[in-house]
């Protein structure tokens, strides 16, 4: 069973950055949307930031937007999440998600997670 692979969480004070990576540990065939989402205690998991194979347009959350920035490495299957101007409000577990366009449904595979700790 293929699985997703994170990199890149730990501490950080607030201000700073974090580069969050994933792969695939083995091959994912026709995946079309690569993204990352994190899930702070006591919340519901939300989308970070997507991004699609096809033409690798990207979507962000606002609270986001303009720091940080996903992108990806197709030869490799790789997702990354580079996170400047991190925030205490960022504090949370970062998940990665591959989509696939299997048939009939498609698949959707999750990372483990990996925790993104911002101390102010």
């Amino acid at each position: 069973q293929v699985r997703l692979v994170e990199s890149g969480g730990g501490l950080v004070q607030a201000g700073g950055s974090l580069r969050l990576s994933c792969a695939a540990s083995g091959i994912i065939f026709r995946i079309n949307v690569m993204g990352w989402y994190r899930q702070a205690p006591g919340k519901q998991r939300e989308l970070v930031a997507s991004i699609t194979t096809g033409d690798d347009s990207t979507n962000y959350a606002d609270s986001v937007k303009g720091r940080f920035t996903i992108s990806r490495d197709g030869a490799k299957n790789t997702v990354y999440l580079q996170m400047n101007s991190l925030k205490s409000e960022d504090a949370a577990v970062y998940y990665c998600n591959f989509k696939a366009m299997t048939v009939p449904y498609g698949t959707t595979y999750w990372g483990q997670g990996t925790q993104v700790t911002v101390s102010s």
